[in-house]
């Protein structure tokens, strides 16, 4: 799956000329804890939350409900724009995309083109249906999981039975937690244990969550 396929195209943003408080106005409305800037079509940056607040007024100021208009309306995006913008391309993995965000703890990221337009955004939400879809989760079926060496060969072995046994293969996925390897799949099939038994039969070992309740408890 790539990013472009994902990402969100509704865009919300401003450019270096926006007033303070246009950009507050629109973070408030769209609960957003950073906005990209613009301009023209190109990404230029980007401006937080954090830097709003500290533009804005604060409840404990002198000045007078005449004065604060005039000052709010010479402030503008552009005194407060950060540089430091990390992007990402729409024809990336979207899995690299989501390693990215994790590495740097970030909620988002901007899509932009090879040129610098901004095409795009993901977030977190965006990764999260991404994980469920990739899961199969809302084609139903049911999923067991294996454990199982890194070794060549599992997944088509596992995947071998399921054909033969006439079942719907859905999804499979690899994890590891710690050093143990962990093979998911799913299958459109209500009833498991035909599958589980020949796989015993074959020397796998089935994992299900009482393996690791010692962990949690």
């Amino acid at each position: 799956m790539y990013v472009g396929l994902k990402m969100i195209t509704d865009l919300v943003y401003v450019t270096k000329d926006s007033l303070i408080t246009e950009a507050n106005d629109l973070m408030e409305k769209k609960r957003l804890w950073a906005l990209p800037v613009v301009e023209g079509e190109k990404l230029i940056g980007y401006i937080q939350k954090e830097d709003v607040h500290t533009a804005l007024p604060s409840p404990a100021t002198t000045l007078s409900k005449y004065e604060l208009p005039e000052i709010m309306s010479h402030i503008t995006v552009k005194d407060f724009i950060r540089k430091d913008v990390i992007t990402v391309r729409p024809e990336m993995e979207i899995e690299k995309a989501a390693e990215i965000m994790a590495e740097n703890n970030l909620p988002g990221l901007a899509v932009v083109s090879e040129s610098g337009k901004l095409v795009g955004y993901i977030n977190r939400s965006v990764m999260l249906d991404v994980l469920v879809e990739e899961m199969g989760l809302h084609r139903g079926g049911s999923r067991f999981a294996i454990e199982f060496e890194d070794r060549p060969g599992v997944m088509a072995e596992v995947s071998g039975l399921i054909h033969q046994m006439g079942l719907n293969f859905v999804s499979a996925a690899s994890f590891c937690h710690d050093s143990t390897y962990i093979l998911v799949f799913r299958v459109q099939t209500a009833d498991l244990t035909p599958i589980i038994s020949e796989l015993e039969k074959r020397g796998y070992r089935i994992v299900g969550p009482e393996q690791f309740a010692d962990q949690w408890q």
